[in-house]
C-alpha cells in the first residue's frame, strides 16, 4: 500500500519543530494537545520512525526528525505558493536582505522555488553586515529584511518568536566546570542570550572559540570545542542536547520584517514577503 505524507500532518510536525514544544504548537495550530500528539503519532508511523524526542521540556527532532525537516518545509511552501501564485506571471526585481542564520536555513530554497514560478522576475538575497545592510536598504537595492528586531534597517511591519536552542559538540561535557562555550563575536544577541543564561544559571563559563559567522561556529562545534547557542534550524542531528536538565533552557528571539516604503502595492514584492512570512 502507497504511503503519503499528508501537508496536514506536515504542517502539524513542522510547527512542533519550530516552537519546540507541543502545547505551544497546538496554540499555534489552533488545535487541542491530544489531537497534534495524535497527529504526530499518525506521521511517525506513516514514515516509520520516531521523529521527536519527548520531554517535559518541550521537543526536539530525532535524526529522522532531522531529516524530514527541510523537505516538509519546502513542501509546505511549495502547496501554498501553487495555490496562490498559479495562473499569474510577476516580474520585476526584488532585492531581500536576509540574518545569516536564515540564510543558511530554508529561506533560500523557498525563495528559489518563487523564482522558478517567475521567470521574469529577478530576486536578489543578501547576508551583509548590518551597516552594509542599511545601506542597501537606504539605497533601494534591498527591498525587505529579515533580522533581529533590534537590527532590522526600518519599523518591522511584522515580528515572530523564534527559539534558541543548544548546539553540543561531540565529546563535550556539559557537566564540565567552567563548560567550554562557543560564542558568536559582540555584538550579537545569541552570544548575550547564552552568556545570560549561563550566568542566571550560575553555571561558570569559558570561551573556547569565537567567530564572527555562522560557518566558523558550526565548524567549532562540529570539531568538538564546545557548545553554541543556534537556532533549531542550523542544528546538525550530532549536535542535538537530548538532555533537558544538561543545560539551562534558553529564551526565543524576535526576529521582525521590514519593507521598503518605496515598494508598497509592488506584486512581486508582496509575493516575497509572503513567501517570507509563510516559510519562517
Amino acid at each position: 500500500m502507497a504511503r503519503d505524507l499528508e501537508l496536514v500532518l506536515l504542517r502539524s510536525f513542522v510547527t512542533a519543530v519550530r516552537a519546540g514544544s507541543i502545547s505551544r504548537a497546538a496554540t499555534v495550530l489552533g488545535h487541542t494537545q491530544p489531537a497534534l500528539s495524535q497527529q504526530l503519532r499518525k506521521l511517525e508511523g506513516v514514515v516509520g520512525r520516531p521523529l521527536l524526542h519527548r520531554s517535559p521540556s518541550g521537543v526536539l527532532p530525532t535524526r529522522a526528525g532531522e531529516e524530514l525537516l527541510p523537505y516538509a518545509d519546502r513542501m509546505l511552501s511549495l502547496a501554498a505558493q501553487a495555490l496562490t501564485e498559479t495562473g499569474r506571471a510577476l516580474t520585476g526585481h526584488c532585492g531581500v536582505g536576509l540574518l545569516e542564520d536564515l540564510a543558511a536555513a530554508q529561506l533560500p530554497q523557498a525563495l528559489a522555488d518563487l523564482a522558478r514560478l517567475h521567470p521574469g522576475a529577478t530576486l536578489e538575497v543578501l547576508s551583509v553586515s548590518k551597516a552594509a545592510m542599511r545601506d542597501a536598504y537606504d539605497a533601494g537595492r534591498v527591498h525587505l529584511v529579515l533580522d533581529e528586531v533590534p537590527d532590522v534597517p526600518g519599523p518591522p511591519r511584522w515580528t515572530v518568536r523564534r527559539p534558541l536552542v543548544w548546539a553540543i559538540g561531540q565529546g563535550v561535557d556539559v557537566a564540565a566546570d567552567p563548560l567550554p562555550v562557543v560564542l558568536f563575536s559582540d555584538p550579537c544577541s545569541f552570544r548575550t542570550a547564552a552568556l545570560e543564561t549561563l550566568e542566571r544559571a550560575g553555571r561558570p563559563w569559558r570561551v573556547a572559540f569565537e567567530s564572527n559567522s555562522l560557518v566558523g561556529v558550526l565548524a567549532a562545534v562540529r570539531a568538538g570545542l564546545g557548545v553554541a547557542a543556534l537556532m533549531p534550524a542550523n542544528l546538525e542531528p550530532a549536535m542535538a542536547c537530548h538532555d533537558p536538565d544538561a543545560l539551562p533552557t534558553l529564551p526565543d528571539i524576535e526576529l521582525g520584517l521590514a519593507r521598503h516604503p518605496r515598494t508598497e502595492g509592488d506584486p512581486l514584492v508582496d509575493a516575497v514577503e509572503t513567501a517570507l512570512r509563510r516559510t519562517i
